[in-house]
């Protein structure tokens, strides 16, 4: 059985081209040998995996490869020296080492002394390499590395050049992992690599590492499902899924939906940075000049672009604060999971509109969910099969015996009659109306019995929609068909006949559609009945009793009596 290594060491780069992410310190350590202009002591710095010992090596042996009588092949192994500062950290070890530099090397120009983690000297050993350090021989150069730069004195950083490494790019560890797919011959998903990228939080030996993992799990095939399951992640679906339940109001679907991700095993606290994270993408896809922030793949990118398009910046910013309130008051929380519950609902109640102007934390109530009746289909039903009319299945059709669908009631935001904006909706109401021409539109003959069907069934939308005002002015009484197609519909009063003048537009298009009838006007008439005034003061309750009894103000006359 032939012996595994492990990528992060197979993979190892071997010169400056190979390191990934770091083009602009190689580029100068390069230029630097060939100009010889390279400093005696160097500190690398910067997190773990990379590239700082790897870049150290390969310096090490192209600084000797510069003389013209030695070729390219020869690694100069002999002339470099690397110290692990962790488990040799004691003065001896440091002078040790001074005693060795002074002797000059057997071949090439140069000796290179690797001193890996320095940080974890001691203060007497650091006490001990400051000379050394300061006017090393001519034939030595140091190359200090370290993931803790603050720990080093400042002694030591004032003789050496820094070159400090910066995290590994997202999309440069993801191009790595598909030349290494491509040398392994597997196959995997741009999506998959791009997540091992994600979970190697910027370290190159971290993402080969989890790639080995991932590779051991599903053999020569990644899949993004596969991934996810294996690294314990929330697939980007997840997040897609509960943004559009939030942006849609859907609170019940919204908690089962996140019942579910407990169930999986995940923390509420990892779902909700998750979240948060999700609608900074969200954020950073809503603009061209912001795109390339958004480090995800290119199926991903498609899918953040169409849900930007969705969620307004408000909603975005708002949900973002929640979330980060969230996020802060998790640990200090003694019901972390209604924490969670709570911040989604806030937050799937941003878009919801409502009369009356909500606070920050407002949730939208039990009341506005209820379950379809299943009488609009009983109703529906004897008159469909009587006229023989087709009528819409999603409108009509009942809902399973014992299922109950929540559905929301969202209200139509009011504008204010005393805006601009009213007076500029009511003009282009009547400008619609003055350019609306159905000369040559179908005109169907129908029924008064077909007009009254199709009548019940767009008060039954309205209730969907959660517009009950305009479904129970509509509600009040059934139309009467006239000639030449004129409706006739009785309302009891001015107010309700205003109203319904308001929402007639989209009435008449309902009815036109369904009746194929482009013919159809609708006039109100107005039925306004008397309404019996009451006696609320003393005089008019006197007033009552006199005109029931005239004797009544006899008697207060002759008894001389105050009202």
């Amino acid at each position: 059985m032939e012996h595994f290594i492990v990528s992060a060491r197979k993979y190892r780069p071997q010169n400056f081209e190979d390191v990934v992410g770091q083009q602009a310190i190689t580029n100068t350590l390069e230029n630097a040998i060939k100009n010889n202009h390279l400093a005696q002591a160097l500190l690398f710095t910067g997190p773990r995996g990379v590239g700082k010992t790897s870049c150290a090596r390969i310096l090490a042996k192209k600084i000797n490869q510069q003389e013209a009588e030695f070729s390219e092949e020869e690694d100069f192994a002999f002339n470099i020296f690397e110290l692990d500062a962790a488990s040799n950290n004691s003065v001896d070890d440091i002078r040790s080492l001074t005693d060795q530099v002074r002797i000059p090397p057997q071949t090439g120009k140069y000796k290179i002394y690797i001193i890996d983690e320095v940080h974890m000297l001691s203060q007497a050993a650091f006490n001990a390499f400051l000379k050394t350090l300061e006017e090393p021989p001519a034939h030595a150069i140091f190359i200090l590395a370290t993931t803790e730069k603050h720990k080093i004195i400042p002694t030591i950083l004032s003789r050496c050049q820094i070159f400090d490494f910066k995290r590994i790019g997202v999309l440069d560890a993801k191009n790595y992992l598909k030349i290494i797919c491509e040398k392994e011959k597997i196959s995997a998903d741009d999506d998959a690599l791009h997540i091992i990228a994600q979970k190697a939080d910027g370290a190159m030996r971290d993402a080969l590492s989890i790639f080995d993992r991932v590779v051991s799990f599903s053999g020569n095939s990644l899949t993004r499902e596969a991934v996810t399951e294996n690294l314990n992640v929330l697939d980007y679906e997840t997040y897609f899924n509960m943004t559009d339940l939030l942006l849609e109001n859907k609170i019940p679907d919204v908690l089962n939906a996140f019942n579910v991700i407990l169930a999986k095993g995940f923390e509420g606290h990892h779902f909700i940075n998750g979240l948060a994270s999700h609608f900074r993408d969200l954020l950073v896809a809503k603009d061209k000049a912001t795109l390339n922030l958004l480090e995800v793949g290119d199926n991903a990118k498609k899918k953040y672009l169409a849900q930007a398009t969705k969620a307004s910046i408000p909603f975005l910013m708002q949900s973002i604060n929640k979330a980060n309130e969230c996020d802060l008051n998790y640990r200090a929380s003694k019901n972390q999971r209604l924490l969670v519950e709570l911040t989604l609902m806030q937050i799937a109640s941003i878009t919801f509109d409502r009369e009356k102007k909500k606070s920050a934390n407002y949730i939208i109530p039990a009341t506005f969910f209820q379950a379809l009746s299943p009488t609009v289909k009983e109703i529906v039903k004897p008159l469909q099969e009587k006229e023989k009319i087709s009528i819409d299945k999603k409108v009509v059709e009942k809902p399973k015996p014992k299922l109950e669908k929540l559905v929301l009631k969202s209200a139509k935001k009011r504008t204010s009659a005393l805006s601009l904006k009213s007076i500029h909706q009511k003009k282009e109401v009547n400008n619609k109306s003055v350019e609306e021409n159905f000369d040559n539109h179908p005109k169907d003959v129908f029924t008064e019995e077909q007009l009254q069907l199709f009548w019940k069934e767009y008060v039954v939308l309205l209730n969907k929609k959660g517009e009950r005002s305009m479904a129970s002015i509509v509600g009040t009484d059934l139309p009467k068909l006239g000639e030449n197609f004129k409706i006739s519909f009785t309302v009891p009063n001015k107010l309700m006949q205003d109203q319904f003048q308001k929402g007639k537009p989209k009435l008449l298009k309902f009815l036109r559609d369904k009746l194929n009838n482009y013919g159809i006007e609708i006039n109100t008439i107005l039925n306004e009945t008397v309404e019996k005034k009451f006696a609320y003061t003393p005089q008019e309750k006197y007033n009552k009793l006199k005109e029931k009894n005239p004797l009544i103000e006899k008697l207060r006359q002759t008894f001389e009596l105050d009202l």
